[in-house]
């Protein structure tokens, strides 16, 4: 089976029998459709669509066959490559299970190991420049926090909120920007100390606020657009109320 894609590929890159669209790809062109199919197949899970997720996991093999292909032109490496790096390395990652240690030495104990061969330079090397910005914040704070360059409690990264906060509303308009990350850069410490993963936090915000804007079009119709803003802001309480629980809308009540 894995045969037949590979060889679809070659034929789409082939030069001159090839595909124009796909002989024109490179690994930096190709780059940004690999991580929206990675993203998409991220939707198909959490829409527990196992239908979507077979054709969008096709989709993100895909991809590793096209850069494989590409390293294969380039005499890098061939796809064969690939499988056997990855079979290598789940096998040093599992002696307790491939080799012969009674108990795994620990999964960050065996990445840190593989990074101090590397020489990923210093605690941070090897923290990828292509990830999701929220995650790529986490992962360096936890790579810092190793070595000891971490607040002791939530504490101290709350109070980093309050004053990068400060910083904004002084910041002129060349350096708002730059504080703004700041402050963004904060929140995800903050949310790592709480054990809240940031990036899920805001995919379910994202989730929520698309659900309470899609249920404010739907009660408004067409007059929705030309709505005033008070109008729109109580339809958003409307919708909100109706999308929690029955007791804690009685207690906003009753509080209210």
């Amino acid at each position: 089976m894995i045969d037949r894609l590979i060889a679809i590929m070659a034929r789409l890159r082939h030069p001159e029998y090839g595909c124009e669209w796909d002989r024109a790809q490179t690994f930096a062109t190709i780059a940004p459709y690999t991580i929206e199919e990675a993203y998409e197949v991220a939707d198909a899970i959490a829409r527990n669509d196992t239908d979507d997720l077979k054709d969008e996991l096709g989709d993100l093999l895909l991809q590793v066959i096209f850069h494989a292909r590409m390293a294969e032109e380039a005499g890098a490496f061939a796809f064969a490559d690939v499988v056997e790096a990855i079979s290598d390395k789940m096998e040093r990652r599992h002696p307790h299970i491939f080799g012969n240690a009674a108990v795994s030495p620990g999964w960050e104990a065996i990445k840190a190991a593989e990074r101090s061969e590397k020489s990923t330079h210093g605690a941070l090397g090897g923290v990828a420049a292509g990830l999701p910005a929220l995650l790529r914040a986490e992962k360096l704070q936890r790579r810092a926090a190793r070595v000891g360059f971490d607040w002791p409690d939530a504490a101290g990264p709350r109070a980093k909120i309050d004053e990068e906060l400060a910083e904004i509303e002084a910041a002129g308009p060349a350096e708002v920007e730059g504080e703004v990350g700041d402050l963004l850069f904060a929140i995800v410490n903050w949310a790592r100390h709480l054990d809240v993963d940031p990036e899920s936090a805001l995919r379910a915000a994202n989730a929520k606020f698309e659900m309470r804007f899609r249920a404010m079009e739907a009660v408004a119709g067409d007059a929705f657009p030309g709505l005033s803003l008070d109008a729109k802001e109580e339809l958003w309480f409307q919708v909100k109320k109706a999308s929690q629980p029955t007791d804690i809308a009685e207690d906003e009540v009753t509080a209210g």
